[in-house]
């Protein structure tokens, strides 16, 4: 049985992650649990956003990697993340903000079926270790 993704990206979303590519390299996306515009998903040059035990890697959108710190990723477990675009400045250091533009979530609840068969998720040191 296929697993199901906890994250997905748009495509729009998939097209400005394209335009950031090319000017950046490889990309991450982490969303910290912090108040305003932290709570947002972030992206950066891959390895600029140092993860570790208090983060969890939650799966790949469109290449790159995404984390979400742990106290956060306890609120939306239950939840299939959806990330997409929209017109804005926010106020993060996020690679998209210079272009007008910010990410943002969207979610939706999982069926109990769907919970049986998610991808399964990991720290950030355990991902490092696993990758390097």
């Amino acid at each position: 049985m296929q697993k199901i993704k906890r994250v997905l990206a748009t495509p729009k979303t998939e097209r400005v992650i394209d335009q950031l590519r090319q000017r950046h390299g490889e990309l991450m996306f982490h969303q910290s649990g912090g108040c305003c515009d932290g709570s947002q998903p972030m992206c950066f040059e891959k390895g600029d956003f140092k993860v570790g035990a208090s983060d969890v890697w939650v799966g790949n959108i469109h290449g790159c990697d995404f984390f979400m710190n742990a106290d956060q990723f306890e609120y939306w477990k239950h939840t299939q993340l959806i990330i997409d675009i929209t017109p804005g400045r926010g106020s993060s250091f996020s690679l998209e903000i210079p272009l007008g533009l910010r990410f943002i979530v969207k979610s939706r609840m999982f069926s109990m079926e769907e919970l049986e068969t998610l991808e399964p998720v990991c720290t950030g040191e355990e991902y490092l270790e696993q990758t390097t």
